[in-house]
């Protein structure tokens, strides 16, 4: 539960605010080092709204794109006291690989070293599993396996006007982010919204700061705060006011923007009984296209194009 609780936060802050707190600006000349924001031109509260949408439906395409990657995960979860001090940590290692159109992860390593042989082909064994899935898949399954990737899709969209009719932006000014400029943006809660999705119930609850790259006209880094308790469920989980998540982005082979970094701090009660503090700590790297002639092959060894 422990994993899963701080995924589960993470996936709504992130695939919430990151996927839908999409904002674009007008070009103008920025520092390109890495530097604080400084103040130049102005956005009003309603022309960042309509640029929010825009710039999701980039992001949209930068998750397709991102299905022809493959890459490696590795993720550091840490037990916090009650006064943040480290518990334990636990380390794990994917690689994410492509088959059949999907995104599927192979636990490689923990706690920074190779699997046992046992645990190893555990994992090879799931691999297989799925190709031998999708192998005898008919025409019909995959039609409409393939249409729920579209409807979430569209879901997302239509949750990025929530997005826009629940802050009020503010422009803060531009910065040098990644050796390139990005325009910075404040989103507080707008007083008196009234949420129209069942999904966007959790908005009020957070504010946030949005760095957008000035020149590519997408979203760099996010960094979300909760600011009143989230509750998940009945009497299931209650995520605290204090929660964070920081999330960064990169260029990848002049094409897409892909995750780089995501930190998620985590302070919650599981059951209304059991306290939860947990800091997890995700890095993405050795993003590599995957090629319609490439194959699954054993541990470590994904052959790319």
């Amino acid at each position: 539960m422990r994993l899963s609780l701080s995924y589960w936060a993470g996936l709504i802050l992130c695939a919430g605010l990151a996927f839908a707190a999409r904002a674009q600006a007008p070009m103008q000349q920025s520092p390109s080092a890495d530097s604080g924001p400084t103040t130049t031109g102005s956005l009003s509260n309603e022309q960042i709204k309509g640029l929010i949408r825009e710039v999701a439906e980039k992001d949209i395409e930068n998750d397709r794109k991102q299905r022809n990657y493959t890459y490696v995960q590795r993720e550091v979860e840490q037990q916090l006291d009650g006064k943040g001090n480290v518990k334990s940590t636990e380390t794990k290692t994917y690689e994410v690989m492509v088959l059949y159109d999907e995104q599927v992860k192979r636990l490689v390593g923990k706690n920074d070293q190779p699997l046992s042989a046992k645990d190893a082909s555990k994992e090879e064994q799931n691999i297989q599993k799925i190709i031998e899935k999708h192998k005898n898949e008919d025409d019909a399954d995959r039609r409409k396996r393939l249409a729920k990737q579209e409807k979430e899709r569209e879901e997302g969209r239509q949750f990025v006007a929530e997005v826009a009719d629940a802050y009020d932006f503010r422009l803060v000014g531009t910065e040098g982010l990644q050796g390139r400029s990005a325009y910075v943006i404040d989103a507080e809660p707008r007083v008196g919204y009234e949420p129209r999705r069942k999904e966007a119930k959790v908005l009020p609850k957070f504010r946030f700061r949005i760095w957008i790259d000035v020149a590519e006209r997408q979203w760099v880094r996010l960094d979300a705060e909760c600011i009143d308790t989230v509750s998940f469920g009945f009497v299931i989980a209650r995520l605290h006011k204090g929660s964070r998540i920081s999330v960064d982005q990169t260029r990848v082979n002049d094409e897409v923007w892909l995750p780089k970094h995501v930190a998620v701090k985590i302070d919650a009660k599981v059951a209304l009984l059991k306290n939860v503090d947990v800091a997890t700590d995700v890095t993405f790297r050795d993003y590599k296209k995957f090629g319609a002639d490439s194959k699954i092959v054993g541990v470590g060894e994904i052959e790319t194009k």
